[in-house]
Formats: C-alpha cells, structure tokens, sequence
C-alpha cells in the first residue's frame, strides 16, 4: 500500500505545474511522443484500410449470414449459417448419386452440367490441388535454378534476369500468352509435341488437362520469385559452411542435402506464403485463359465459384461464403507465417 502511495504521489508531483515557464511533465511527455507527432501521416491511411479493407471483410461475413442475391437491402434481422451448411453439405449427394450410390437430383442421376446441387467441395478440391502441385514444383524448380546460378555460371546476371521478368507480367497478360502457346494448331507446345509424333492435344479443352494447364503456367511465372528468394538466401550462407563440408568429404549433392537446404527453412516458408496467396488469387488467370468464370468443373477454383455465384446466379449472400472460406484459407497460410516473424523479433 504505501509503495502504490508513493507511486501516485510521485505521478501527481510529474504533472505540478513548474517555475521556469514550461510545460507540465505529464502533458510534455504525451504529446512529444513520436507516435502522437507523427499522427497526422499514420492516422489517414490507417482509417482508410481499416474502413476498407478490414470494414469489408466483417461486412463480408455479416453478408453471407444472410440471403441477399444482390437486388435491394440485405436483411440483418435474421442471420443464420444456412450458406455455410449448404456449402459443405449439397454436394454429397450430387457426388453419392453420380455413382449411383445415394439420392437422385431431380428424379435422375445427374452429370456435371446437369448438376444443380453446390459443387463448393469440388471448387476447394481443385483450390487445394493446385495449391500444392503449383507450389511444390514452383520451389523445387526454384531452388535447382538458384543453386546453379549459385554456382557461378556464365551470363549469370542475363540468366537471372530472363527468369525473372515472367514475375513482372499479369495473370492476364501470362494466361493470353499461354493460351497461344497450347493452340492445338499454331502453339509451340502442339508443335514441339509433333516433333515426337504426339498431337495434336486440346490442351485447354481437355478436362483431364486443364487445371495442370494452369499449374504449368504459374509454375513458368513465379518459379523465378523463387530463385531469386533461394538465391537470396544461399548468398546469405557463410562460406565457412561450404569449406567445412568440403573438408569432411562430402560430395556436392551430399553438400546441399545434409548442410545448406536446412539453412534455406526460413527462405521457404517466406516463398511458400506469397506463391500459395498467388495461387488462391488465380481468378484472373482463369477468367483470361477459358473467357469468363466458367472454366468447367476439373478446372473450377473457389474464386471463380465466388465471382460465378455473386454476378451469374444473383447470389451475393452465397458468392460471400465462398469468399469467406477463401479468406480463411489465406489466414490459415498467413497468421503462422506473421506469428514465428514476431516470435523471432522480426516484425
């Protein structure tokens, strides 16, 4: 007690008034914090994403609690989960009845065009599909191209640059460029497929081929972010770590497997984050490549499900349910990635 006594009384003396003309200690040391002078250039744009960006994302949620389709005000007195249980539920049976093992839509067994259930299951399957697949092979690929540029190859800076510059093109631009290059007739793939008596493939209408259509693609755009990241961080390795395994006999593959990799973990997860972000926003990429959001079910991702559902069907309360599962996914990746950089110091 007298210690919290004194402690309030020392607090009360820092705000006295004081005999030279200055200001009071306790009003002096508020507002020289460089937090409160520097608020006029934080506060704005502070306000304006939060409105913005975090504002939409609870609106978002709220919305798809509802069964707004887009026309008038949606309602708030009456939220229930319902988007949610048809999101996860519907399409069982539609799967079940396919294979003539559960109920039937509509008095017969559907196909995929005939199927009015929610294939929200398949639209995350093909999602986490080409999540992995894309970000697997865009890392490996990635770390091969930085360990020998790593090496000390001729034209190193050139070599870099060309695997680069794909990163710096849009979905957009990447998927129209694509697009030409898997024409059945004038493409280069169709034609290097010729040479070997194969073709020529309907890549793009093919169902079997599309989605790895689209991982082959994102892999040629972004497999250069992951050298440059590797690349990065294999620079960053002393040398004294490449001597030492040296020194003890290990052969270069040995080298990489058992002593540098390890030390890459960090430069992993950081690319890892940003291709896999890249890959949940792959919308444009598709809507470009098969002209709209309807690419077909072996190609469907949620986000094209979200855009279908919101503007085809009139459905905004169900096209913000999808959005909502898309935005946990990204949290899912993100938040453990942004807690071990604050748990190591680093943000």
């Amino acid at each position: 007690m007298r210690t919290l006594i004194a402690t309030l009384r020392n607090r009360g003396s820092d705000s006295d008034a004081r005999t030279d003309g200055g200001e009071p200690a306790a009003t002096r040391s508020f507002f020289d914090r460089d937090s409160v002078r520097s608020a006029p250039f934080w506060l704005p744009p502070f306000l304006l994403v939060g409105l913005f960006v975090y504002g939409a994302v609870v609106w978002n949620f709220f919305l798809s609690l509802t069964d707004f389709s887009g026309i008038g005000e949606p309602d708030y007195s009456d939220l229930d989960v319902e988007n949610y249980v048809v999101a996860f539920a519907d399409p069982i049976d539609g799967f079940l009845s396919m294979f003539g093992l559960g109920g039937e839509v509509g008095g017969a067994t559907p196909a995929w065009s005939d199927l009015t259930v929610s294939p929200v299951w398949n639209s995350l399957g093909n999602t986490i599909a080409l999540m992995v697949g894309f970000s697997a092979v865009c890392l490996a690929l990635g770390l091969v191209l930085a360990i020998l540029v790593d090496r000390g190859i001729r034209f190193e800076n050139t070599f870099r640059t060309i695997y680069l510059l794909p990163m710096s093109l849009s979905f957009v631009v990447t998927a129209k460029f694509w697009l030409y290059m898997y024409n059945p007739n004038t493409g280069i793939i169709n034609i290097v497929l010729g040479v070997f008596g194969i073709g020529p493939v309907q890549i793009v209408q093919n169902p079997d081929l599309k989605l790895g259509a689209v991982a082959f693609a994102l892999i040629w755009q972004f497999s250069g972010y992951a050298m440059i990241v590797y690349l990065a961080a294999l620079r960053g390795i002393p040398s004294s770590h490449f001597e030492a395994a040296r020194v003890d006999g290990a052969s270069t593959i040995k080298m990489y497997w058992r002593v540098i990799i390890p030390q890459l973990r960090t430069a992993t997860v950081s690319a890892l984050v940003v291709i896999t972000v890249f890959a949940l926003k792959a919308f444009d990429f598709l809507f470009s490549m098969y002209g709209g959001y309807q690419p077909g079910p072996s190609a469907d991702i949620l986000a094209t499900r979200m855009v279908r559902e919101a503007y085809a069907n009139q459905n905004w309360a169900y096209g913000s349910t999808i959005a909502v599962i898309l935005f946990v996914m990204a949290l899912c990746i993100v938040a453990p990635y942004v807690y071990s950089q604050y748990q190591r110091g680093e943000l």
